[in-house]
């Protein structure tokens, strides 16, 4: 992962956040709550900074929010880099969900934004750590040292607070939290519309509970519970369902993994009678394909839903998870 689009440069934040400014002394929003209102348009201006949060941001919102989101359909979220025009989404918002940890970038935008309804959907759920055992930290088995360093930087800039795991939303009883925590905001920034937020709540949670039951029904009884995927997105998953994650590169989905890596999938491959090597919709598969190559095994999608293109398995959250599902229970032997 490079670097360089995960930290802004110094005059790329000042100048956002010189815009951020100037947009806020004179928002639409602003105007709209000095008139006791707090919309615009009629409906609740809401900013999401990627997939995840506006899935939940529509459809807990339902007709009274206009959504739109930082990080565009086809784009990897941690690739994004912000000019002009999303500054000005954020500026002008009402309310803004997102993600602390998973786009630096957008994290210090919206800091410098100050939107009163801001909310971080890693302060609804509890975050852990995860991805230590991918062995993504073999900096110094690179023959670059400063190759081994850079790594390791980019591995942190993906991580959440204090080095957990930011990929809550692959676990639908967390999300389910989340989605929780985003209805009740949202009933406090529009409470003329509670009543809508709080029912729409019920059954996004209520269809986050039937996802988690499939996942527990479908995978508690498997061949294997060892996967191999791209990188370390799915340790929630794996915890909830009782799996192990094996990741070729680490929690970065792009940085490389070093030849003592490759061998030790290959045994533990062996071990653990694994078929299939995951990769998923927006990175690279060419590091799983050679992976799954060296070592004779399948290749297959599972997707970490950062975001929803023509190549998803699904047309929303749901849908790929089912898709994630039918995929492990393939490639784990589900009885």
């Amino acid at each position: 992962m490079n670097v360089r689009r995960l930290i802004p440069t110094a005059a790329l934040a000042g100048s956002l956040t010189l815009g951020l400014v100037a947009l806020s002394a004179c928002s639409p929003s602003d105007a709209a709550d000095d008139a006791g209102g707090g919309k615009s348009g009629g409906k609740l201006a809401v900013v999401t900074s990627f997939y995840p949060m506006q899935y939940l941001a529509e459809e807990i919102g339902g007709s009274h929010v206009d959504v739109s989101t930082l990080t565009k359909p086809g784009v990897e979220p941690h690739d994004l880099e912000l000019g002009t025009r999303q500054a000005a989404q954020l500026g002008e918002a009402d309310y803004i969900l997102y993600l602390k940890g998973i786009q630096p970038a957008v994290d210090e935008a919206i800091t410098a934004a100050g939107v009163k309804n801001t909310v971080d959907a890693a302060s609804l759920t509890t975050l852990e750590k995860h991805g230590a055992e991918v062995g993504h930290d073999h900096g110094d088995e690179h023959t670059d040292e400063h190759a081994g360093e850079k790594h390791a930087e980019e591995d942190h800039a993906h991580e959440g607070e204090a080095g957990t795991d930011p990929h809550i939303w692959l676990d639908p009883v967390k999300y389910a939290e989340v989605a929780k925590g985003v209805g009740a905001s949202l009933e406090k920034a529009d409470p003329d519309n509670a009543a809508a937020y709080r029912k729409n709540t019920t059954t996004v949670v209520e269809r986050l509970t039937a996802l988690d039951s499939a996942f527990e029904q479908g995978l508690a009884d498997t061949s294997t519970k060892t996967f191999i995927t791209t990188h370390s997105a799915f340790g929630y998953l794996a915890e909830r369902y009782g799996l192990t994650q094996e990741s070729i590169a680490g929690i970065s989905p792009e940085s490389e993994p070093s030849p003592a890596r490759i061998k030790e999938l290959r045994t533990i491959a062996a071990k653990d009678k694994v078929g299939t090597v995951f990769f998923e919709t927006l990175v690279s598969d060419k590091t799983a394909k050679t992976v799954a190559a060296d070592s004779g095994l399948k290749t297959d999608v599972l997707d970490p839903i950062e975001g929803i293109t023509d190549k998803s398995k699904g047309a929303d959250y749901v849908e790929v998870m089912e898709s994630n599902l039918a995929a492990l229970e393939k490639a784990l032997g589900a009885k």
